[in-house]
């Protein structure tokens, strides 16, 4: 079974819809928990009391799980099943503003708290970005979960050929890609000052260390295939 953790504004709506392609009514989606909206430590409470649950729960024909939760959630089902554990990630400072204009853009009065608030409340982009709530978003749902849990980390930076490798290692079979939930008028990173993107950088240590170390391992996963393939050629 496949769990896919959707990491807010990393691309996962449109992971989303090709594993819904793939899956069809074999993909269960999880979006009920509101990480994000949920103090601290009642929602690694939760993810704990769910992942002692799901270790006995029966999912049927489920195939795959996606969704906004934290991994941790589903970590004890690996004694019943083989698990293969999938994320994307996108550079912090532009997820976060990203998150931020996200919001702003598909704000409803019934939105959960947090997001009702930050509208509501008229926060600027840089309170957003610098705020406790919004600090190191990856470390939040990732508590309980080392990174090198996940059998495969995209990188957003490099979504086609991520994708690519995606599909060809773990489903084995041809998935079209798709685009939502993206921001049509916004080319390129988002125009701040170095200062201030300095300054995100630094406040979100975390994740910064986070992002950094997805990215070696994409490194070292690509240079595996290409020296996979340098040996072949030289066979021959």
């Amino acid at each position: 079974m496949i769990i896919s953790v959707h990491l807010p504004k990393t691309a996962g709506s449109s992971f989303k819809a090709s594993l819904e392609q793939h899956f069809d009514l074999k993909v269960l989606l999880d979006y009920a928990d509101l990480p994000i909206n949920t103090p601290p430590f009642q929602r690694n409470k939760n993810a704990l009391i769910s992942s002692l649950k799901n270790a006995d729960y029966d999912f049927g024909e489920t195939e795959c799980i996606h969704g906004h939760f934290m991994p941790a959630k589903y970590l004890l089902m690996d004694t019943a099943r083989p698990l293969t554990f999938v994320t994307w990630m996108r550079h912090p400072v532009e997820r976060v503003i990203s998150h931020y204009y996200f919001w702003q853009r598909r704000y409803w009065p019934e939105a959960p708290p947090l997001h009702k608030r930050i509208v509501e409340e008229e926060w600027s982009l840089e309170r957003f970005c610098l705020s406790n709530e919004m600090q190191n978003l990856y470390q939040q749902f990732l508590w309980g979960f080392p990174l090198n849990n996940f059998d495969f980390i995209g990188i957003t930076e490099h979504y086609i050929e991520d994708f690519r490798y995606f599909v060809k290692t773990f489903l084995q079979k041809d998935v079209a890609s798709y685009k939502e939930n993206i921001n049509e008028n916004r080319k390129g990173n988002y125009p701040i000052s170095k200062s201030f993107r300095n300054k995100i950088e630094s406040f979100h240590k975390v994740d910064m260390e986070l992002y950094n170390s997805a990215l070696k391992l994409r490194f070292q996963r690509n240079h595996s295939r290409l020296s996979k393939i340098f040996g072949y050629i030289q066979k021959y």
